[in-house]
């Protein structure tokens, strides 16, 4: 993807929201493949002139399958009050997913202790006594059906590892892609059917409430099978 395809969501001095489409790492890995933190760094260099490094703080992460909005902090101070209000829980997060499988309707809250193993990067459903498991959270209700299928509103209460993936996979209904958690294979190896739709946040210098919505991407009626 070059700069020019970059999306902006939005911008100003103190932070930067992107577009990220499935595939893309949000920050580097041992793969050593350009990121979306590479390209919006560049974009940045293009749009301001500037002939050296620039700043770009992570303040959190999406799965390389996964996408939608991308935040970054644009100044240190920035970057430490945005994570502190992921790591506070204070941001809202809403997820759009297309699962296997026929979920209930009605809202409903999964809570599971979930324990990462580093070496393979996956995510399993463990119990509460396990040594290093983590509590993790969260809330969907089903938008609509489709052959079988179940598009998805989640709103994660917690920020670990997989869980969207994981935990939904634990109960039957699989993301549609997913070939790490039981998945239906998808046209497009490199995404899976979940998609980060909005991040709400406080401004970091403003007294102001700051939505970032990302619709969902045209693309998955030809990766998934479903309608867009």
């Amino acid at each position: 993807m070059t700069n020019q395809s970059l999306e902006i969501l939005f911008e100003d001095n103190h932070c930067l929201a992107v577009a990220k489409p499935a595939g893309v790492l949000m920050v580097g890995d041992d793969t050593g493949d350009e990121t979306l933190l590479d390209q919006a760094k560049a974009w940045l260099r293009e749009k301001y002139r500037k002939p050296g490094n620039v700043f770009l703080g992570v303040v959190h992460r999406l799965d390389r399958p996964v996408s939608g909005v991308a935040l970054y902090a644009r100044t240190s101070k920035s970057a430490s009050r945005l994570a502190e209000q992921f790591r506070a829980g204070t941001v809202t997060k809403v997820y759009n997913a297309w699962v296997n499988g026929t979920p209930p309707d009605g809202t409903h809250t999964l809570t599971d202790w979930l324990l990462k193993n580093r070496d393979t990067n996956t995510t399993r459903v463990t119990k509460e006594e396990t040594d290093g498991a983590k509590l993790s959270s969260l809330e969907f209700r089903v938008v609509s059906r489709s052959a079988g299928r179940s598009l998805l509103e989640v709103h994660p209460k917690t920020g670990r590892s997989h869980q969207i993936r994981v935990q939904l996979s634990s109960r039957g209904w699989p993301i549609l892609g997913d070939l790490k958690y039981h998945g239906p294979p998808a046209n497009n190896p490199s995404a899976i059917a979940l998609h980060a739709r909005s991040l709400t946040i406080q401004h970091p210098t403003q007294q102001t409430e700051v939505e970032l919505v990302r619709d969902l991407p045209n693309d998955w009626a030809e990766w998934f099978g479903v309608p867009v």
